[in-house]
């Protein structure tokens, strides 16, 4: 019982401590889109990267997608173009542009060393003038420095950093979309 309680206690803290500024600005880039939307993370967060797409086409009506779930492509790519660049040789083909946004979702949210295809994505995401959103945790890594709005998880306790990023993911966009919907 200890642990149940200490970790619903920490996700009422880091509710507690959401910066509300971020939530809306993430929300108003969303809300005013006037292109489509690319979905990107890795691991668990690819995942939700599923899940919130859905949400979006179908609550919201917002044309999404991710170069994450046609798998044949994403492995071509990786087999083909290398690792690094598996995410944003797809979104070239996609001819993302100004009118769209990208949004990660992303535990670290890359750096020089890590997570290098939603780097790159974000890199050539900012090249086209597209928006970039994202939801990360740790120090928001490239994503928080390039993000035009990045909602931080916050840390309470380096063992517990992935999962209370991925599950705040999922939170905050079930949040955004309701709300959408009902602006809709």
């Amino acid at each position: 019982m200890n642990y149940i309680n200490a970790y619903l206690e920490e996700v009422k803290t880091i509710c507690d401590n959401l910066d509300r500024h971020d939530l809306e600005q993430f929300y108003n880039i969303l809300k005013n889109l006037q292109g489509r939307c690319f979905v990107v993370g890795m691991g668990g967060s690819a995942a939700n990267c599923s899940h919130l797409i859905n949400d979006l086409r179908k609550l919201c009506s917002i044309d999404a997608q991710s170069p994450l779930d046609n798998v044949s492509e994403l492995t071509a790519r990786i087999n083909d173009d290398g690792w690094d660049t598996c995410i944003s040789n797809s979104l070239e083909v996609s001819k993302i542009n100004e009118n769209d946004c990208l949004l990660v979702l992303s535990v670290g949210g890359g750096s020089d060393t890590t997570s290098q295809p939603l780097v790159n994505a974000m890199r050539l995401a900012a090249s086209k003038k597209a928006k970039i959103i994202s939801i990360v945790s740790r120090d928001g890594g490239k994503a928080k420095q390039m993000s035009d709005a990045c909602v931080l998880i916050p840390i309470l306790d380096e063992k517990r950093i992935t999962p209370h990023a991925e599950e705040f993911q999922a939170i905050i966009w079930h949040m955004i979309v309701n709300f959408l919907k009902e602006d809709a």
